[in-house]
């Protein structure tokens, strides 16, 4: 994937910054494997930590950020086109409409009702909530003192990320096809997909 072309183009609008590794760190050199692997085509490859010293849990954490480094560029193409008129549910079609947790959009009371956004609000809503994630040592530490709850915990980050994937495809892929994004967006989401069905969720389904 060419990261610097769509970088060049599309960070001026991302909702987020991009998370940045400290350079030459650990999880620095893991993110260059990452954009080198899948660089040279080979997503199996890249699901696989470089070497057998990496625990799991850090190749899952870099992995995660690299996918919300992602899911902001890929909002920035469509940005435009995603807005609270064309898109006033967050859905998948008709069948998978996507509602966000009360709790988690400040509701004065932790029995509210899901909130109905539309899909901006709800994607917004979930980029800030990611972020608040990675930002918060207890989830995302420096070093390998990951919670034994690790797992449980990142499953529903890549849970919501996957429903900005199925939203886009349903309502924005001849958008992006117009805009020759539609082959970065396939590499990105079978990446994503494949990671994490094998790695993080696998027992489980979106």
């Amino acid at each position: 994937m060419d990261y610097r072309r769509l970088l060049g183009r599309y960070e001026g609008k991302t909702f987020k910054s991009r998370r940045q590794f400290f350079p030459n760190s650990k999880r620095d050199d893991m993110q260059k494997y990452i954009v080198k692997t899948l660089g040279g085509g080979d997503i199996y490859k890249a699901i696989k930590p470089p070497s057998d010293d990496i625990h799991v849990n850090e190749w899952i954490a870099v992995n995660t950020i690299d996918f919300y480094n992602q899911l902001n560029l890929l909002y920035g193409c469509v940005s435009d086109v995603c807005t609270r008129e064309s898109c006033p549910v967050m859905s998948a079609g008709a069948r998978y409409e996507y509602l966000w947790p009360a709790t988690n959009a400040s509701a004065a009371s932790s029995s509210a009702r899901p909130l109905k956004l539309a899909a901006p609000d709800y994607i917004e809503h979930m980029l800030n909530w990611v972020e608040s994630q990675l930002d918060d040592p207890r989830v995302f530490p420096e070093g390998d003192a990951f919670p034994p709850d690790f797992i449980q915990r990142v499953r529903p980050i890549h849970k919501r990320m996957f429903r900005f994937y199925a939203h886009v495809y349903h309502s924005h892929l001849k958008a992006l096809e117009q805009m020759g994004e539609d082959r970065h967006m396939n590499t990105c989401f079978k990446h994503f997909l494949i990671f994490v069905t094998t790695v993080s969720i696998p027992e489980k389904s979106f």
